[in-house]
């Protein structure tokens, strides 16, 4: 793996990244954990400026980076950490929209599964339709965090859709009469490299807007205050 570092997009050597990192697509979020969740932090990557840090939480090693929006993005880093840095777990947070009534600005999501209209799964030459799943020991493990700090939130499947501005007005409510609960852009392709390349991967996001209510947050806000998906991926490294 060493002779692999530094990668194309990712300027850190072998071992200057923990085998788990916690990600977001935007790479002040990265910056905003580091700041207030690690102890010591080191910054390993700044390449297109796609900032990651390793440092501590309550003495265990931990990374977090950006990386960036939609799947191709995604693809890209978390195949980087999980073929050439030695990367075991990653666990996303970010933001989605959600399509279900019951969740609201601010609950948590926890993509059990993640639908996509990408055509990412044809690489691997599969003879039908894979289905993206989180790895269930994260998923447990978030849920009993969320359960013991009292935060809101749902488990179920989750959208990763290429497209934000959609000329399909009627894609939402095709995906809500099957059950999907959010929708975000990136989680399945997390969640087939970790199959792929025997990772572990689990997508935590804060609910930001609402296509059933019309609730919206601003830039800000995404960035800085959705915390409690934070506090849960950080409780179960």
């Amino acid at each position: 793996m060493t002779e692999k570092t530094p990668t194309p997009h990712i300027e850190a050597k072998y071992g200057e990244i923990a085998e788990t990192v916690i990600m977001s697509g935007d790479p002040l979020r990265a910056k905003f954990m580091a700041e207030h969740f690690l102890e010591n932090p080191v910054q390993f990557n700044n390449v297109r400026g796609m900032l990651g840090f390793t440092g501590s939480y309550k003495g265990k090693r931990v990374s977090v980076m950006g990386h960036g929006m939609g799947i191709p993005s995604m693809a890209i880093y978390s195949y980087e950490l999980f073929n050439f840095y030695g990367v075991k777990n990653i666990i996303r947070v970010g933001s989605a929209g959600s399509m279900n009534a019951d969740l609201h600005i601010g609950d948590l999501m926890m993509a059990q599964g993640a639908c996509t209209n990408s055509n990412y799964a044809s690489q691997f030459l599969l003879s039908g339709m894979y289905a993206p799943i989180a790895d269930f020991g994260l998923l447990r493990a978030a849920v009993e965090k969320a359960e013991e700090l009292g935060y809101r939130y749902k488990v179920g499947n989750i959208y990763s859709s290429d497209i934000f501005y959609d000329e399909n007005s009627g894609a939402t409510a095709q995906w809500q009469k099957m059950g999907v609960m959010a929708v975000e852009m990136e989680s399945a392709a997390l969640y087939m490299n970790a199959a792929r390349y025997g990772g572990h991967a689990l997508c935590i996001c804060t609910i930001s807007d609402s296509l059933v209510t019309g609730e919206v947050t601003t830039a800000e806000q995404r960035q800085n205050s959705f915390t409690q998906m934070m506090d849960v991926a950080f409780g179960i490294i």
